[in-house]
């Protein structure tokens, strides 16, 4: 009976203490990956009120939460003395991403043009 007992105990011990980022989310998630290269010191997307800071070549900021994002956004990119820009004109028939943790790879072309790619993490 013994055990039982302490087989149950483990196995119970186990269930609780599996949880990975996705069982407890309530927001949506999102960060920055830097697939170009030069260093971003400062990516601001959308409204967000804090930026995401020093985005080496190759890797990846923090996650940020936001109330409202889609696909692609607004996004400013400063690296030392240059400034990089993607505007989006609207977002009619864009739906708002649900809930969840998601990536925007950016790069910047030869021409300075910003270059956007949304993964689902």
């Amino acid at each position: 009976m013994k055990k039982y007992v302490l087989v149950l105990a483990v196995l119970a011990t186990v269930g609780i203490s599996c949880t990975d980022r996705d069982d407890e989310v309530d927001a949506v998630n999102l960060r920055i990956k830097n697939v170009s290269s030069i260093i971003f010191d400062e990516v601001i997307v959308g409204e967000a009120p804090e930026p995401h800071l020093n985005v080496t070549p190759d890797s990846f900021s923090e996650y940020f939460i936001y109330e409202t994002a889609y696909q692609y956004a607004f996004i400013q990119i400063t690296s030392g003395e240059e400034t990089y820009v993607l505007q989006p004109i609207d977002f009619v028939g864009e739906t708002e991403l649900p809930i969840g943790f998601y990536t925007y790879e950016l790069d910047v072309s030869d021409t300075g043009e910003v270059l956007l790619n949304f993964v689902i993490d």
